[in-house]
Order: C-alpha cells, then sequence, then structure tokens
C-alpha cells in the first residue's frame, strides 16, 4: 500500500475506540437480552465484529500490525429463526460450483451420451453441437443426469468441486405448482432457515492427522456438531 493510501494514526485511534464503543454495546445487549436469539444481541454481535475487523485492517495498514483475536461467524451467520414453530411446508435450497478444469473429458462425455441412439430425453439441439461446445456439452449431461450423481462422477465429466451448501427452509403452506419457477431464489429469507449445511475448502484442516480424530468429536462442515444441531432444530 502507497503512503498517500495509508490510514493515518487518528484513524486507528478511532478505528480502536470504535471497537471499545461496541464492545459495551454488545455487553449491554448481552445484559439485557430477552431470549435465546435476542435480534438485539444479534445486531450488536455483528456491530461488534465489523468494528473488530475494521481496525484490525487499519492497524495492519499502517503499523503492520494484527490484532490476537478473531470474532467467527460474522456476516456468514444466519439471523435469529422467525418462522413457524411447526412448519406446513418447507424448501430445500441447494448451490453447487464446479469448475470445469477437463473440458475435452466433458466433451468426450457429452459427445457419449448424445451418441446413444433412441434416447428421447436428449434434447436433439443440444447434443448437436455437445462434441464441440461446453455450453452444450453442461446442457447433455445435466439433462441426463441427476444432479446428486454428476456430484458422485464430477472427476468423470472433467468437472472440479467448490463450494457448495444447501438450506432447509421453513414455509406456511406449499406454494402452488409453477409459482416460483421464474426466480427460484428470490424468496429465500435467511430468518427462515431451520438448518443450513456448507461445503467448502475453508473448513479443511490438512495438518489434522485422521488417526488422531475421535469420533466423538466429528463435527458437521458447519464446525457445529450434528447432534447439537438436530437439537436446535428441534427447539425450533
Amino acid at each position: 500500500m502507497s503512503d498517500a493510501a495509508q490510514p493515518t494514526a487518528a484513524e486507528v485511534r478511532a478505528a480502536a475506540e470504535a471497537v471499545k464503543a461496541a464492545l459495551d454495546r454488545h455487553l449491554a445487549a448481552v445484559e439485557r437480552r430477552s431470549g435465546e436469539d435476542d435480534p438485539a444481541v444479534y445486531e450488536a454481535f455483528n456491530e461488534l465484529a465489523a468494528a473488530a475487523e475494521e481496525y484490525d485492517e487499519l492497524l495492519y495498514d499502517r503499523h503492520d500490525e494484527v490484532t490476537p483475536f478473531e470474532i467467527p461467524g460474522g456476516e456468514d451467520s444466519l439471523p435469529p429463526y422467525t418462522g413457524p414453530e411447526e412448519p406446513n411446508a418447507l424448501s430445500v435450497l441447494i448451490r453447487r460450483d464446479y469448475a470445469v478444469v477437463e473440458p475435452q473429458r466433458l466433451l468426450a462425455q457429452a459427445g457419449r451420451v448424445a451418441d446413444l441412439d433412441g434416447d428421447p430425453d436428449i434434447d436433439t439441439e443440444s447434443a448437436t453441437g455437445a462434441g464441440s461446445s461446453v455450453h452444450a456439452a453442461l446442457g447433455v449431461l445435466f439433462g441426463e443426469f441427476e444432479p446428486d450423481e454428476i456430484a458422485s462422477r464430477h472427476k468423470e465429466f472433467g468437472l472440479e468441486e467448490g463450494d457448495s451448501t444447501l438450506w432447509v427452509m421453513a414455509a406456511d403452506e406449499q406454494a402452488e405448482p409453477g409459482e416460483w419457477l421464474e426466480t427460484p431464489f428470490d424468496q429465500a429469507d435467511p430468518q427462515r432457515v431451520v438448518c443450513r449445511f456448507d461445503v467448502s475448502a475453508v473448513f479443511d484442516d490438512d495438518d489434522v492427522d485422521p488417526d488422531d480424530v475421535d469420533p466423538d468429536d466429528v463435527e458437521d462442515v458447519e464446525g457445529v456438531e450434528i447432534d447439537e444441531a438436530l437439537e436446535d432444530a428441534d427447539r425450533r
């Protein structure tokens, strides 16, 4: 970072004061909490996390130093659940990311699928260019195989897994047929998420020896023990 872009000592000091004030607000909110999922505590927590992150960044930019603490679960944590206690319906929202790392393998697999004679499920227009276009090849493969099968066989298709997430969201009633098909994710309300399961490389720990792991201590991909997650869902 250039000297002109560096924060001033006064800006670093102001950020430190902001952290102190955020700590006071967070403690006050905790002392006044009205229940386990008090929104005031959640808001104060996020304000503290944001203030700490800002101070950490300015401290590093100005003095090449960092803070000795880290506040987990800031922007990525879910807000307090406000959905029905006994949902009559639910929506399962899934996102999986892939990188196309071997285009030729992808094209070859799509070409083999497209060459199947008499398969009514293969779209004729997509199959025509399946062996020469990644766009067409993806259309053929995802039209032929279920997403779970793609996930389990992704290497065969020249794909590399990225992050994935699954949200189970409570609903008051089941949607009408075709109601949300044009905009399937627009109504995703984080405050109605009953449980969430994430898979990401950021959770990997290369220093952990599998032989040293106690099965009783195994956690799910979010870092929350599975039993705890289920108990939490039951409480909701």
